[in-house]
């Protein structure tokens, strides 16, 4: 589009995705960066569905990198990785807890756990509030992690380090983020989808979650 009505018109963008992850992408128009803005402090959950693959070490810690070790991986079992996977998230737990800044043995804390509320008072490293194991067929394994703060790589680091803790090693095949706070894969628009009606019937359709979560919230 072309001519003046189109130069004061603003998109932002929301929490990235790098270019080898996909998934909930988050855009604003307008006012809409505002929006971005208050939804990031709020500091949201978000969701992501993390493949990985045992045997193999790469320097950038995806099945796309450059090799740099082989392992064995038949001595894993599923329930040594959720053995794993629950030390992972006690750990999270209490440095959630640590960055909420909320003593937790008043009604406040007790009220805002109920909610699900106890989040970072502003930042933190990043933080995975819950794990578990999707599917698990050797060599491969699929995770849900819930986390806030994160970054794709970060992602990627956390199954390179499950590896090693299952003395072996392992690469991230796949990050799709599936949920960014309020909005989820149903809220995605496909490539196909990207047309002017489409994207305001978007807007429509999440304005009045938008504004639930922030008056909850903030």
């Amino acid at each position: 589009v072309r001519g003046p009505r189109f130069r004061q018109l603003k998109i932002g963008a929301g929490h990235r995705l790098d270019v080898k992850a996909s998934g909930v992408f988050v855009l604003g128009i307008g006012h809409g960066n505002k929006l971005l803005t208050d939804l990031y402090n709020c500091h949201l959950t978000k969701v992501y569905t993390v493949g990985g693959l045992f045997g193999k070490a790469t320097d950038d810690f995806s099945d796309t990198g450059k090799l740099v070790e082989k392992t064995t991986f038949d001595h894993i079992t599923r329930e040594k990785l959720e053995r794993i996977l629950a030390v992972i998230q006690g750990t999270n737990r209490k440095a959630l807890l640590m960055h909420s800044n909320i003593d937790m043995k008043t009604q406040e804390a007790y009220e805002l756990a109920v909610r699900g509320l106890i989040r970072p008072m502003g930042k933190s490293p990043p933080i995975i509030t819950a794990v578990r194991c999707l599917q698990f067929a050797l060599p491969e394994f699929q995770l849900e992690i819930h986390c806030m703060h994160e970054t794709q790589q970060y992602l990627r680091k956390i199954v390179h380090e499950i590896g090693l803790e299952l003395k072996s090693s392992a690469v991230c095949t796949q990050v799709r983020r599936i949920r960014d706070g309020v909005f989820t894969l149903d809220d995605a628009l496909l490539r196909t989808q990207w047309n002017l009606q489409s994207i305001q019937n978007a807007i429509w359709d999440c304005q009045l979650k938008v504004k639930a979560e922030l008056e909850k919230t903030l």
